[in-house]
């Protein structure tokens, strides 16, 4: 009961909801419960809104709740020193099961999202109404159980909220691991639900970023492709202990994302026609799908999307760009004509102009010293990243990589105003769904539409479309070739996007991707004989009017070691982490996962 009188205040206070009135008249405020609050609609979708506010993941994929809250670090794509890297993860260091009552958590959420159905399920609102509302908190819950199983496998399935005092509260709370299977079925029967009895669309702009049947068949689509990806698979496709195959669940994930992309595109949703600018359009945007919205305020009210700040150098805003790209993901990008670098023939790649002829994407998310970089209102800014005698150009502190991401940063936010930005963040987009779709397309020898979907989103990009209409793309792939250039197209994609980790992690390619590799970055140093004063003397009155061809005439570009030297170490048993000591004392019935000391299957 305290919760909801909390959350009705606070709400009340933020919206100004003085529809309200009639109900909170009557009621003691010290003895509001959830039978007065379930029975009016506007305050059950005020609670509802708490459900989307603690729930929604933030900027590149920052997850609040899980184990795994900021994945960008955890790949090739960007720089961060973890233990998972390191090869020295224990099973105390990923934490989310049981570990503490904190609503914070993943339990803590689930059991909120339990109890705001159970409560809407016991009032007097109209049957369709409670639909709905079921609806989006069962979206909520299916979501965390796919974070729990994508983490642990099989975890327990809680699905009413338990009692929370008492000798046989505890004892009833004493449950063990369902089965990963069990778990699936049960996050496919929630989104189900979601499909049937969600809007297609909503009908008003004021609940634009509610879930609808589209997103949660997406999300569907999404859980299913995981589900069938080789994380999941025992290494025996006939393994009887495997209740499907690996052909079975590919159906199933090809199903069910032919069904989102048919969903969401009677209805709206396609690919925006500018990769760069998407991210701009706050209201109807038909890329986002899944979007947790932001906005631009600087009151008590405000609710500011922070990657803005972080990912821009420190000196045009108060962050320090928290999101730099490694040399290998700025190697790894295509050139125009859709080609890997060192394969075009129509396009030479060197490492010295390495800017030079790259798929539209490139310029679009990296950064780099001398690039033309619209930002703070300046159509024609220059960004400088380079040394003069072993001494940054920059205004603040260099980039540890000689890189930023400017991805979604937005151009015409003031530096005044960066701290403030209110650019949403999408989740799930519709290029997503059309990958999900081309991937499971292809796994299941659909290799024609899985072309056909993978070519929708590089002429997007922007690549030379060629002779033979492919985008650069090779003729007659074979299964495996395709789905590697599906992956291939994610890692460009989706950059920055908090994808990368779990798409490696699903597809276990860490060990022939990352592993014994180090990150590295590029330091850029002007070559001083010769070089125009323009470029080494400061202020480097003039350099702006530089080509770029001009100014790396000039630079040395130097190989730069990140990860304080060491070589990626990760294992195979970190696919499934292991349960926390403390959880397993907390409750002797959960059993140790498989590789962690325990016998517990979590591809069963």
């Amino acid at each position: 009961m305290k919760i909801h009188k909390l959350l009705i205040f606070a709400l009340l206070v933020a919206s100004g909801a003085s529809s309200c009135k009639k109900v909170l008249d009557n009621v003691d405020e010290n003895y509001a419960v959830a039978g007065q609050i379930f029975n009016d609609s506007t305050l059950a979708v005020l609670n509802l809104n708490v459900l989307y506010d603690s729930n929604l993941p933030s900027w590149a994929g920052v997850n609040s709740g899980s184990a795994i809250a900021n994945p960008s670090g955890l790949s090739d794509e960007a720089y961060n020193d973890n233990k998972f890297f390191r090869g020295t993860i224990s099973n105390n260091d990923v934490g989310d099961i049981g570990t503490a009552v904190n609503v914070s958590n993943n339990y803590g959420k689930i059991r909120l999202i339990n109890t705001f159905i159970r409560d809407v399920n016991a009032g007097t609102l109209p049957a369709g109404t409670k639909n709905r509302l079921i609806a989006q908190a069962l979206f909520f819950r299916s979501f965390r159980y796919f974070d729990l199983v994508r983490l642990y496998g099989g975890v327990p399935l809680v699905l009413t909220p338990l009692q929370a005092v008492g000798d046989e509260a505890k004892d009833a709370a004493l449950l063990p691991r369902n089965k990963t299977s069990e778990c699936i079925a049960q996050i496919t029967r929630d989104l189900d639900t979601c499909i049937k009895y969600l809007p297609k669309k909503w009908a008003g702009t004021a609940d634009w970023g509610r879930i609808t049947a589209g997103a949660a068949a997406a999300f569907k689509g999404k859980v299913l492709l995981t589900y069938a990806s080789p994380q999941f698979v025992t290494n025996e496709a006939s393994d009887p202990n495997n209740p499907a195959t690996i052909v079975e669940r590919w159906e199933k994930a090809y199903t069910a994302n032919q069904e989102a992309v048919s969903l969401l595109t009677a209805y709206g949703w396609k690919l925006a026609a500018s990769y760069d600018n998407m991210w701009f359009t706050e209201v109807n945007n038909p890329e986002a799908v899944l979007v947790t919205g932001y906005n631009n305020f600087n009151t008590a009210t405000s609710k500011n999307n922070g990657y803005d700040n972080s990912a821009r150098p420190s000196y045009l805003g108060t962050g320090g760009g928290s999101y730099q790209p490694t040399w290998e993901l700025v190697k790894s990008y295509p050139m125009l004509d859709g080609k890997a670098p060192g394969t075009s023939t129509r396009y030479v790649y060197s490492d010295q102009n390495f800017y030079k002829n790259r798929d539209p994407r490139f310029d679009k998310t990296i950064a780099y010293n001398g690039a033309n970089w619209p930002i703070v209102g300046n159509q024609n800014y220059r960004l400088w990243t380079y040394f003069v005698s072993n001494r940054t150009v920059e205004p603040g502190t260099a980039s540890s990589t000689g890189f930023y991401c400017r991805k979604a940063i937005d151009p015409t936010v003031l530096q005044n105003n960066v701290i403030y930005s209110g650019t949403d963040w999408m989740e799930l987009r519709y290029a997503e769904v059309v990958l999900n779709l081309a991937e499971s397309a292809a796994a299941t020898n659909r290799l024609q539409e899985a072309y056909d979907n993978l070519i929708l989103i590089r002429a997007r990009a922007g690549i030379e479309k060629g002779t033979d209409n492919l985008y650069g793309l090779k003729a007659g792939m074979s299964q495996t070739e395709l789905i590697n250039a599906i992956m291939y197209e994610r890692q460009i994609e989706f950059a920055f996007e908090g994808k990368r980790f779990w798409d490696l992690r699903r597809r276990k390619l860490f060990s022939t991707v990352l592993n014994g590799k180090i990150r590295t970055g590029k330091q850029f140093n002007l070559i001083t004989s010769g070089a125009p004063a323009s470029l080494s003397t400061s202020p480097y009155v003039g350099r702006d009017a530089l080509s770029t061809d001009q100014v790396y005439t000039y630079m040395t570009i130097l190989p730069k070691t990140l990860d304080n030297g060491y070589t990626i170490n990760w294992k195979d048993e970190y696919y499934f982490f292991g349960i926390p000591t403390s959880s397993i004392a907390n409750n002797p019935k959960i059993e140790q996962t498989r590789g962690w000391g325990g016998s517990f299957d979590p591809q069963l």
